[in-house]
């Protein structure tokens, strides 16, 4: 045939005739035109696109290039998903009831389970959904809030702790089909994702953290859950916007970022991972010209109704259900403002008068720190001037009372107030103020403080007697704060008003001004918050206000009385959070078994849970499943940066749209691990290893990414060899350990086969020789140990190049005057919002920081031993020297030690220390004290135990009128 031949296609139909209903010659019988999918016919760049949408699979069928939204499984695969549920239930709710005893945190969220229940206000630094979940298990089977978690290895009674404890579980099953389901939205092969939920499932740490009542394990399910709804949500996205399961996918990604964040604020970190690739894809839809701008302010509107709205009001509606629950008065009321506090039950208050005159019978709160009542009671400082102490006490008592009086009048005679003309409290008005308890003048002079011993901070003291005027010394100075009274009351500008004015007590002969700061003092002051005169005060700290106000004349003249202004929700809500902030700002003091994060990806230590009967819970992962992970890690960072190296130079490897598939796929998983790692390396606070849990999930992940990437070459039966031996490998390791995640026997031998790394500090000396000798043992794990004297111990370390062995007390809590921190293995944080830590100095009012003198020193390390033994012989503590006192450590944390109102009633009068007036200026020095010189003479002292304050000032009164009579 001639070169010039040109073939004619047939001609048009003519109109209203289909081509199909045209004959056709026998050259064009094929039955289309274009016989192969359309996709095949693409050029390098609209693969290379469409690979980078999910859109492109090379080597793929049409059908699989084209995928639907969601998450498309085979129906194979739904009997291996079932079966893989299965394997992970086994896992972890093998021998849930055992130990029947307190381990690790449970002393703190079995607590809140208890407050709850009871309707007892507490505060804790998380948010309450995990908490709440827990605490409706626990009611469902009949918990009665009775049990206090008190010490670790404290057997449960009259506690549904298996039901308690199976909501974790169950959580930490059902991440192990999200994670397979993540694999395959992300349209990895079944192989992978395979791999990926046998890992999670045997992986021992997050075993050990699911069987227990703690929260981490509904931090990581709803984690997982949010990844995994978001990639299906994607999915649908690329092929179905707006569709009804497109709407069905973005609800659920933003109802599961309200739950993770409403279990922990380590969720804002799943939040933000989420929100940079929302971001992503608003800006390819940005850069798309077929995307015209309403639909793209309709994706944008979208996106931020369900992704920022929703959570959010989810988050709020937690804490909507916590304060309906919390409405009766508790530990926590301290941590909260006096508004707030006025709407438990149990705190309210009666109306009380508005105008604050001479002689008005005033009770006076702390404006900043919430540490209470300005308070006194007839205790002594055993240092400095030993004049009577004076504190802020966080609870309603009769030593909160003071009787303001004009201190330039003669104040010896009786003043009939009831037909004395009212003079109101001015700005600038010179007062005393008289205890009326104990006939005591609020007192300062040239004395340090008790704690904070520093030249600018002097002691406030109660000075006096009665029929004794007092000094000049007794004299302050009103000075109202127009910036923090309340504008909407015109009046408490310009005079002392109840709950409206807000003033600072300046020192007359000194012109330092009263102040309290988060500072606790020593046993001999009862905890209690210490207050100073402070001659460089910070604002805030040395505000004050009237809370409650007597007057005789007001009441004869039916005055205006006023209270406290009920708070709104959104106002609590704000309130709370700003506690939990501070309160976990706060939380810095070193723990046992604390770490750090670069400490995390090669699993350096783990932490102590629970010992008891030669049996021991110690939390630490699974190591090749950790190695495994950080090395994929590594990897694609460092294949990363090689490949954008190679472009620099020219190489076209971004051409190959297999590796921007993986690229793809895998950028998601990197950006979980490095939102959910590197944040922690900000933060001074207490971390322990399981911080690092959410990460190591995406870690897990991204190594079975890259394992899919790696054998993608490989024949099936390769890949299934490989994936099989590291199945294998990783069941086999988890099985070494498996008894430090169960708490069933093991023997020494084992125990230190299994310790790969020094620095596990887990005690193999705790363990037995042999399983045999454990059949002698009387009953079997976690009963009841016999009553004994001698306290359970384990030594941590000691092994050959590590680090020194520690004895640690594994049997009971320390004593509750130092805390429960200081039980062996517990305490995932202290939660106290006051920190033994001395206020800088500062120019008085203009918050510019000068060189402070403090009393902060490093002190030497201490050989361990007994109930203070278990801490890292290589670590130093920095504490406030208190003189007379000793040592002072930060004190326990709100979970820690409930500071209930009885509690600290009791407290305060438990040590019953004789009234020492040595210092009191009118008052002649006194010898010995009656009590210890019958201790002296073998004579039974006096009784201890706590007594009344009132007692205690009577007791004082018959020691002033018969100085010689015995006791």
């Amino acid at each position: 045939m001639s070169g010039n031949f040109r073939a004619r296609r047939p001609a048009s139909p003519p109109p209203g005739v289909s081509l199909s209903s045209q004959p056709s010659s026998s050259s064009f019988s094929s039955p289309a035109r274009f016989p192969h999918p359309r996709q095949d016919h693409l050029d390098a760049d609209s693969k290379r696109e469409a690979a980078s949408k999910g859109l492109y699979v090379p080597g793929r069928t049409s059908k699989a290039n084209y995928p639907a939204g969601g998450v498309n499984l085979t129906s194979g695969e739904l009997p291996l998903l079932i079966l893989i549920v299965l394997v992970a239930a086994a896992v972890r709710l093998y021998r849930l009831s055992k130990p029947n005893s307190v381990v690790f945190d449970e002393v703190h969220f079995g607590k809140f389970a208890s407050r709850y229940i009871k309707t007892r206000y507490f505060v804790d630094v998380h948010p309450p959904l995990a908490k709440l979940l827990i605490t409706l298990a626990g009611f469902i089977f009949g918990y009665d809030g009775n049990f206090d978690f008190k010490d670790i290895g404290k057997v449960y009674e009259n506690v549904p702790y298996v039901a308690m404890r199976l909501v974790p579980a169950l959580l930490g099953v059902f991440t192990v089909p999200l994670a397979y389901l993540t694999l395959r939205a992300l349209d990895c092969r079944a192989t992978t994702a395979l791999l990926a939920s046998l890992f999670i499932t045997f992986e021992n740490g997050l075993v050990t953290q699911s069987r227990h009542i703690l929260l981490d394990s509904p931090l990581l399910f709803f984690t997982s859950l949010s990844l995994f709804t978001f990639i299906g949500f994607s999915n649908e996205d690329r092929v179905r916007p707006f569709s009804e399961s497109w709407w069905t996918w973005l609800i659920l990604s933003g109802l599961s970022l309200g739950a993770v964040v409403s279990c922990k604020w380590v969720g804002l970190f799943t939040i933000a991972t989420v929100g940079f690739l929302t971001i992503q894809q608003l800006w390819n839809l940005l850069g798309d010209l077929k995307v015209p701008p309403r639909l793209f302010v309709r994706h944008f509107v979208a996106r931020a109704i369900c992704l920022i709205l929703l959570p959010t009001l989810f988050y709020m509606a937690m804490f909507a259900i916590h304060f309906g629950l919390l409405q009766s008065s508790g530990e926590g009321d301290g941590f909260m403002s006096s508004e707030f506090q006025h709407t438990l039950s149990g705190r309210g208050m009666s109306d009380t008068y508005a105008d604050v005159a001479l002689g008005s019978q005033i009770t006076i709160r702390h404006f900043n720190t919430q540490g209470g009542y300005l308070h006194s009671h007839p205790h002594n400082y055993p240092t400095g001037s030993k004049q009577q102490q004076i504190t802020l006490y966080p609870h309603r008592d009769t030593n909160n009372d003071w009787t303001i009086l004009n201190a330039t009048a003669d104040n010896l005679a009786p003043v009939d107030w009831a037909n004395e003309p009212v003079v109101h409290i001015t700005s600038g008005m010179r007062v005393k103020l008289r205890h009326i308890m104990t006939e005591k003048h609020l007192h300062s002079h040239d004395h340090r403080a008790p704690v904070s011993e520093v030249d600018f901070q002097n002691e406030v003291s109660g000075y006096g007697m009665p029929g004794f005027a007092g000094d000049a010394n007794d004299d302050w100075i009103v000075e109202i704060d127009k910036d923090y009274t309340d504008s909407g009351d015109r009046k408490a500008k310009e005079r002392l008003r109840t709950l409206r004015t807000k003033f600072k007590l300046r020192h007359a002969l000194t012109g330092c001004y009263l102040f309290s700061h988060k500072v606790k003092l020593p046993d001999w002051g009862y905890e209690q918050q210490e207050v100073t005169c402070n001659k460089n005060a910070v604002r805030q700290n040395s505000l004050w206000f009237v809370e409650t106000n007597i007057h005789e004349a007001l009441e004869k003249s039916n005055a205006e009385k006023v209270n406290y202004r009920a708070p709104s929700f959104l106002s609590k809500f704000l309130e709370l959070q700003q506690v939990m902030w501070t309160t976990n700002k706060g939380l810095t003091e070193r723990h046992t078994f604390d770490s750090r994060p670069e400490q995390w990806p090669t699993l350096r230590r783990g932490i102590n849970f629970w010992v008891k009967d030669h049996r021991q819970i110690y939390l630490v992962g699974n190591p090749l499943v950790w190695w495994f992970s950080t090395l994929a890690v590594v990897t694609w960072v460092g294949t990363g940066a090689i490949l954008v190296l190679r472009q620099k130079r020219g190489y076209r490897d971004w051409n190959n749209s297999t590796l921007v598939k993986y690229s793809t796929l895998s950028t998601p998983l990197f950006l979980g691990w490095l939102l959910h790692y590197t944040p922690f390396f900000l933060m001074s606070r207490q971390l322990f290893l399981h911080h690092y849990f959410p990460a190591l999930y995406f870690a897990i992940l991204l190594s079975c990414a890259w394992f899919d990437w790696g054998t993608r070459g490989l024949k099936q039966r390769v890949r299934l060899g490989i994936a099989a031996l590291l199945i294998v490998s990783v069941i086999l390791t988890f099985r070494v350990r498996s008894p430090l995640a169960y708490g069933t026997p093991w023997t020494k031998k084992e125990c230190e086969n299994a310790k790969w790394k020094r620095t596990w500090d887990f005690s193999c000396n705790d363990f037995l020789d042999s399983y045999s000798a454990y059949s002698s043992l009387a009953g079997g794990v976690g009963a009841p140990t016999p009553s004994s004297t001698m306290v359970p111990v384990a030594t941590i370390g000691g092994e050959p190049g590590g680090r020194g062995p520690a004895v640690v007390n594994v049997g009971q809590g320390a004593p509750e005057a130092e805390g429960e921190q200081n039980q062996q293995g517990q305490g995932e944080e202290n939660t106290s919002t006051y920190v033994n830590k001395i206020e800088p100095g500062r120019d008085v009012f203009a918050g510019d920081i000068r060189a402070g003198e403090g009393s902060t020193t490093r002190l030497p390390k201490q050989p361990v031993q007994g109930q203070d033994q278990g801490l890292v012989d290589d670590e130093e503590k920095v504490v406030v020297q208190v003189p007379g006192g000793g040592p002072i450590s930060a004190p326990p944390s709100e979970d820690d030690k409930p500071i209930t109102e009885k509690e600290d009633e009791v407290k305060e009068g438990a040590k019953d220390e004789p009234i020492d007036n040595a210092g009191v200026d009118p008052v002649p020095e006194k010898g010995p004290s009656k009590d210890s010189e019958s201790k002296e003479d073998g004579k039974p002292g006096k009784a201890e135990g706590p007594i009344g304050e009132a007692d205690a000032v009577a007791e004082k009164v018959a020691q002033e009128l018969y100085p010689d009579a015995e006791d």
